[in-house]
């Protein structure tokens, strides 16, 4: 397996960090609705030109069902995500909620465990506690 999956799992945080303060300063003015549609527009063009770009384009026809149902449903799941996350952001602080939208981290656990099989280890267990109690620390 490459090891190398953990940089970009730091420039993913990275890049996230960035999206809730340019998203919070973003929304002062704007419909939070509005703000995620402008922003999924973007997330769009720069995807597809990511595509393009390095030749990955396959015709959908060769893709399984199983794939398409499931990217839909995580598609959907990223939408509805999306727009809550900019609502709450429009009305709370960033520095609160932020804790909260990560503390799904703790549900991922969970449902990997449940629909992927997981192993539900001591170590992912504590980290998930530690979560949660951080979550609480910075929301209190």
């Amino acid at each position: 397996m490459n090891n190398s999956w953990w940089i970009f799992a730091l420039l993913s945080a990275f890049f996230a960090a960035l999206t809730t303060i340019f998203a919070k300063v973003g929304v002062d003015a704007i419909n939070s609705n509005l703000a995620t549609a402008i922003r999924t527009v973007v997330i769009l063009a720069v995807a597809w030109g990511m595509v393009w770009a390095r030749g990955e384009f396959q015709p959908l026809a060769e893709i399984s069902p199983k794939t398409v149902v499931f990217l839909v449903l995580s598609g959907l799941a990223t939408g509805l995500s999306w727009l809550c996350y900019f609502r709450a952001l429009q009305l709370g602080p960033a520095s609160l909620v932020a804790p909260i939208d990560k503390s799904s981290l703790v549900l991922i656990v969970l449902l990997s465990v449940v629909f992927l099989g997981e192993p539900l280890t001591l170590k992912a267990c504590a980290g998930a506690g530690l979560i949660v109690a951080g979550t609480l620390v910075l929301i209190r």
